[in-house]
C-alpha cells in the first residue's frame, strides 16, 4: 500500500560543523548519511533522521561556510516541525535554555502543544507533543534520553499568497485531504502517514517573496513507493495542473523529480527505494563519507576541499 506524506526536507545551512553539532548533539538526530552535493561536490550534503533513516524523518542540509542569511517570504516553507512525546516538553524546554537555543513559549495549535524554536542559522522549527509518539521508537544518541527523543516529522508549514491551488495539488497528486482550519491556516493531512503526514498552508498575500539563504528550506520531498507511483504522480501533475516535472535524477538513496507547485515552493517526488543502507551497513550509517560513482575517482581532492566535521 502506498504511504503518502513527506519523504524529506532539504535546507541551507552555514558551517557544517555547527550544523552537525546542533542536529546531531543538541536535537539528538542520527546522522544517517554523510555525502556531497551532487551538483557541487566540494559541499557536504548531510542527512539526519531516525535510527533507520526512514522516509518521513529525514532533514537534510547543504552547509556553506559563508552563506548569506535567507529571508522568509511568500513561496517558502515557514516552519518544519517534529513529533515528540507530550512528557518530553519539559525536557526540551530546559534543554533549549541550557544550550542557548532561541525558542518561544509553548502554544496550542490544532489541539496540540507546540514549542517553536530556531537553529543557529535562524531556520524556523518546532516540536509538537503528538499523541501516540511515546510508543514510536526513538534514536539514542547517548545524550538525549531515548524516552525524550524526536520521533520524526510532524508537519511543514508553507507560506503562500493563496492556499487553494497548493491544496489542490496536495490532494489530487499526493493524497492529502483538508482536516481543519485555524487562525488562517489550512491543515492538509495524508491518511495513514504517521511521520510527515501534515502540511499546513498559511495564506499571507502581500508579503515579499522569499530569498534563499542560510536558514531557508530549499525544497520539500513527498513520498512515492516506487518508479511507477512516481510516474503516475508526474502524469497527474501534467494532465490536471499543466505542471511539468524534471526528468528523473538518481540520488543514490532515492530517485527524484522536481517541480514548482502553484505557490512557488519547490517540490520533489522521491521514491522510498532503495534507502540509506544501500551503500553501508545499517549500524554504520553516517560514519563514512559516501560519494556517488561519478566522484569516487576524485575522492582525495574532494576530501581535501571539505571542511572538517570534528
Amino acid at each position: 500500500m502506498q504511504i503518502n506524506g513527506i519523504h524529506h526536507v532539504t535546507a541551507i545551512a552555514g558551517p557544517a560543523r555547527r550544523n552537525l553539532d546542533f542536529y546531531g548533539r543538541v536535537l539528538g538526530l542520527r546522522l544517517v548519511k554523510k555525502t556531497v552535493n551532487f551538483d557541487d561536490p566540494t559541499t557536504y550534503h548531510l542527512y539526519f533522521g531516525d535510527a533507520e533513516g526512514s522516509p518521513g524523518t529525514i532533514l537534510t542540509f547543504f552547509p556553506w561556510e559563508h552563506v548569506a542569511a535567507g529571508r522568509l517570504g511568500i513561496g517558502e516553507t515557514q516552519e518544519t516541525a517534529f513529533r515528540i512525546p507530550a512528557a518530553a516538553l519539559g525536557y526540551w524546554t530546559q534543554r533549549f535554555v541550557t544550550e542557548g537555543v532561541a525558542h518561544d513559549a509553548p502554544e496550542q495549535r490544532f489541539g496540540e502543544t507546540v514549542l517553536a524554536f530556531r537553529d543557529p542559522d535562524g531556520m524556523r522549527l518546532a516540536l509538537v507533543a503528538a499523541p501516540g509518539s511515546e510508543n514510536e521508537p526513538g534514536w539514542d544518541n547517548g545524550e538525549v534520553p531515548v524516552e525524550f527523543a524526536v520521533r520524526g516529522f510532524h508537519s511543514v508549514t508553507l507560506l503562500l499568497a493563496e492556499a487553494a491551488p497548493t491544496a489542490a495539488v496536495l490532494s489530487q497528486v499526493f493524497g492529502f485531504a483538508e482536516v481543519g482550519q485555524e487562525n488562517g491556516v489550512v491543515r492538509m493531512q495524508a491518511t495513514g502517514a504517521v511521520h510527515g503526514g501534515i502540511v499546513d498552508l498559511r495564506a499571507a498575500s502581500g508579503f515579499l517573496p522569499a530569498r534563499l539563504g542560510g536558514g531557508s528550506v530549499h525544497h520539500i520531498a513527498f513520498r512515492a513507493a516506487d518508479d511507477d507511483e512516481q510516474a503516475r504522480m508526474v502524469k497527474t501533475l501534467a494532465e490536471k495542473f499543466g505542471l511539468r516535472a524534471t526528468g528523473q535524477r538518481d540520488r543514490n538513496y532515492f530517485r527524484s523529480v522536481y517541480f514548482r507547485e502553484p505557490g512557488g515552493v519547490l517540490f520533489e517526488i522521491a521514491t522510498d527505494a532503495p534507502g540509506f543502507a544501500v551503500d553501508e551497513a545499517a549500524d554504520r550509517l553516517g560514519r563514512d563519507l559516501k560519494l556517488p560513482p561519478q566522484y569516487e575517482k576524485r575522492r582525495g581532492e574532494i576530501e581535501a576541499a571539505l571542511p572538517a566535521l570534528a
